[in-house]
């Protein structure tokens, strides 16, 4: 099934999911330059960089029609972040589609995260009829591991990895790693 980014946009409650616009750079380029936000990355990006990542994704967007959502809060038409699937092949070594959020810190401790996280799940088992999907993060990342496990995502041990894109001496380098397959995401509740 083909899509174009207009036709991708997912509601929730509280959250539109929505493809990116013009003016979601410069609040995404704050969101990314918060050193609160980028705690569990390498560093902070500046407007450049973060401008670049917005070129990625809107180019993902372009050919498969999917990817990382830009979310508002339902009738507040202001962006707060993202969420949605990334292909993590490069990262894992292996096809894989990961599921990520990023937030801005004004926007932490509301549920967004999880309830955003459920709504790009559902669209990846039922419309992308997608077997499993992951999602991993630094060691030390709570709030976020916290979120894999409210939408039903459960961690081996034996999964946890070195981000081959983080330096080995690097706090931040081992990453852990939770799954949930289609088949668990549709038991859940």
């Amino acid at each position: 099934m083909s899509h174009t980014p207009d036709e991708i946009t997912l509601h929730t409650e509280r959250l539109l999911l929505r493809p990116w616009r013009r003016e979601d750079r410069a609040p995404f380029a704050a969101l990314n330059a918060d050193p609160r936000v980028m705690e569990w990355f390498l560093a902070p990006l500046n407007t450049t960089e973060s401008d670049t990542f917005v070129d990625r994704i809107e180019e993902h967007f372009r050919v498969h029609g999917w990817g990382l959502w830009a979310v508002e809060v339902a009738g507040a038409d202001a962006f707060i972040g993202f969420v949605g699937l990334n292909p993590a092949d490069t990262t894992l070594g292996y096809p894989s589609v990961e599921i990520g959020w990023r937030l801005a810190a004004a926007h932490w401790g509301h549920g967004y995260a999880p309830e955003g996280a459920l709504a790009a799940l559902q669209f990846a088992f039922g419309q992308l009829g997608l077997d499993e999907i992951v999602s991993f993060t630094s060691v030390g990342n709570e709030k976020s591991r916290r979120v894999m496990t409210k939408v039903g995502m459960t961690r081996n041990p034996e999964d946890d990895f070195d981000h081959p894109r983080v330096p080995a001496t690097s706090p931040l380098s081992r990453h852990v790693l939770y799954r949930i397959s289609a088949e668990a995401f549709s038991e859940r509740d």
